[in-house]
């Protein structure tokens, strides 16, 4: 029986904003996003933002959080994205000390990881990448990335660290981009707790299925260590529902989440900017919960033959009547 633990990243349930709208509703707390977490049904983790919810200063205060929820804080995920400094990158910034800053930012949240019995720092390093033709220095700055990370890994090994990708925005063009070359970096790298966090909807944007990602992951060298819970139209990261849009291929995902063996756990990175954010987190909730019931629905054995004659139609018969009866 498949069972993954659900987490929330904890802004998914306060208030959005973008370049057009400063906020789309009241603004909540730390500890009122705590509660709004808490009453969903099904979740029993929650990840923070460095600067946006955790900082050094505040581990005090997110250990009080914790405890009186009970929620388990599974990923911590540094801010290298939201502020001026970072906005010519931060693994790949050509001045040497925004580079190392990158590095010690990341190493304070490490520590707070440790403090706070948290197993994963997961990176998003949006800022680093390029905008424009002969702006980008493509080895040398890979290479730097790859450099970066590496002391951070070294730095705690008891520490998983995942390196979230995303072909474009902020930047026009994003060096960690799709699921190959992150895991290119990855390899290269070498180290046991480097890995992979695949978010759904950046991955979509790179006209991947989300499914092979999570098996190529697999095969070189079982790299995926979280998921980011969203859906999108496959042209922009909308963070929208999950499932809301992609219902089938949310279903492969799963079936091959639990052909995999993936057992770490699996959040919601949602923006919904016109919808309540407690509500549109549990109707991700309620949706991956109904996948998982389908997968553990699966005859194991029927689905293998399927797969193994390739036949769309038998397969398309197939998840209809699990589907719709």
């Amino acid at each position: 029986m498949y069972n993954p633990k659900i987490s929330v990243i904890l802004g998914n349930v306060g208030s959005c904003s973008d370049r057009y709208c400063g906020s789309y509703s009241a603004p909540f707390t730390v500890e009122q996003m705590f509660e709004r977490v808490k009453s969903i049904e099904g979740v029993t983790g929650v990840e923070l933002v460095g600067t946006w919810h955790i900082t050094p200063d505040n581990i005090n205060e997110i250990k009080e959080n914790l405890n009186r929820t009970g929620l388990e804080l599974v990923s911590i995920i540094p801010d290298h994205f939201g502020e001026e400094k970072w906005k010519m990158g931060a693994f790949t910034n050509k001045d040497a000390g925004i580079r190392r800053e990158a590095v010690s930012v990341t190493k304070s949240m490490i520590d707070a990881a440790k403090e706070l019995n948290c197993p994963l720092v997961s990176l998003w390093p949006g800022q680093d990448g390029y905008d424009y033709p002969f702006q980008g220095e493509f080895i040398k700055e890979r290479t730097w990335f790859e450099e970066g990370v590496a002391e951070c890994c070294e730095y705690n090994k008891d520490i998983k660290i995942s390196i979230e990708y995303k072909p474009k925005e902020p930047r026009n063009r994003s060096y960690p981009s799709n699921v190959f070359s992150t895991l290119l970096m990855v390899k290269e790298i070498g180290l046991d707790n480097c890995g992979v966090t695949i978010d759904y909807g950046h991955a979509l944007v790179a006209y991947e299925n989300v499914a092979e990602s999570v098996a190529v992951l697999k095969k070189y060298g079982d790299k995926l260590f979280h998921l980011h819970m969203n859906d999108n139209y496959t042209l922009w990261d909308d963070d929208m529902i999950a499932g809301s849009i992609h219902t089938i291929e949310y279903l492969e995902l799963f079936y091959w989440l639990k052909k995999t063996g993936y057992n770490n756990w699996i959040s919601t990175d949602q923006y919904p900017y016109r919808e309540d954010g407690r509500d549109a987190v549990n109707e991700s909730v309620r949706w991956m919960e109904t996948f998982i019931k389908l997968v553990n629905k699966m005859d194991d054995t029927e689905v293998e033959n399927i797969l193994s004659k390739g036949n769309a139609c038998q397969a398309s018969a197939y998840l209809r009547n699990l589907m719709f009866g």
